[in-house]
């Protein structure tokens, strides 16, 4: 079944009505491929992934290279995809709202802005800042007439996991000027993530996984909508590879038997198309 774009966001839609949803986070064409092929219900791009793929430290590309990727990944599957769109890669309100509508042109059906400052300078947009972000990127998404969620995301637990509260704040105001989905990354511990679903009911939250041993069950308990990995399979995938190399170094080749088939792979991804 091939879906249209409008199709893809009705769909996308509908998983943040209810229950609890694994949100895979591919870092290119071929494991969005594979994402699809695993049976997932939608993907979301991944900055950092996607950073290494090309060789560079995450938020190491430019705003034409991610719409690229963007694009390429919306193509590719009949799979729903919310961008990891950073901080609209613009610190002046048009220019972010020129960028927003960019990103859904090429037919994503979610899209994150996060409050790591822009302009270059250190630590993070303030509240009443970012909140202004985020009505902006709110408009410039009604302006397109387009069904598309979107996710506010703060990062200030990634740099400090005790200011949890004061996440918790900024998710609210987010969800106040007009967020569809909320984002604390790095959030860790069982009763602030409940705290965080209370705080901005009844719109949903993501959850990073911070913690692999947490179950999609011991997770959905807590209230939260949809779970994602960020760069988690990236770097899975880069670490199978470095053991490999380290082993091929020391003169074994014990480690490609782990792999799949030249025939399987072939199968997932000879769609035709």
């Amino acid at each position: 079944m091939v879906r249209t774009i409008a199709e893809k966001r009705e769909a996308f839609r509908a998983l943040h009505e209810e229950g609890c949803f694994i949100l895979p986070n591919p870092w290119d064409v071929g494991s969005a491929r594979m994402m699809e092929h695993m049976g997932f219900s939608a993907l979301a791009s991944t900055s950092s992934g996607y950073s290494w793929s090309q060789g560079r430290p995450e938020n190491g590309v430019e705003l034409d290279d991610v719409l690229e990727h963007l694009g390429n990944l919306v193509l590719a599957t009949d799979l729903p995809v919310n961008a990891d769109f950073e901080s609209g890669f613009a610190h002046d309100l048009e220019e972010l709202a020129a960028n927003v509508r960019l990103a859904v042109d090429l037919g994503v059906a979610g899209l994150s802005i996060e409050d790591i400052r822009a302009d270059g300078g250190p630590g993070f947009y303030d509240t009443a800042i970012s909140v202004e972000r985020i009505r902006t990127a709110r408009a410039a998404i009604n302006q397109t007439g387009e069904d598309v969620i979107l996710v506010a995301r703060t990062e200030i637990l990634l740099s400090d996991p005790t200011r949890v509260s004061e996440a918790i704040d900024k998710l609210v105001a987010f969800a106040d000027a007009g967020a569809d989905c909320l984002y604390a990354p790095g959030v860790i511990e069982k009763a602030d993530i409940a705290s965080m679903v209370r705080a901005v009911a009844p719109k949903p939250v993501n959850l990073l996984v911070m913690r692999p041993d947490a179950t999609q069950a011991e997770i959905a308990d807590l209230g939260v909508r949809r779970i994602s990995v960020g760069g988690g399979l990236a770097r899975a995938a880069w670490g199978a590879v470095m053991r490999m190399a380290e082993a091929m170094k020391a003169g074994s080749f014990e480690g490609l038997a782990s792999g799949i088939s030249n025939k399987q792979l072939n199968t997932i991804f000879g769609r035709g198309d």
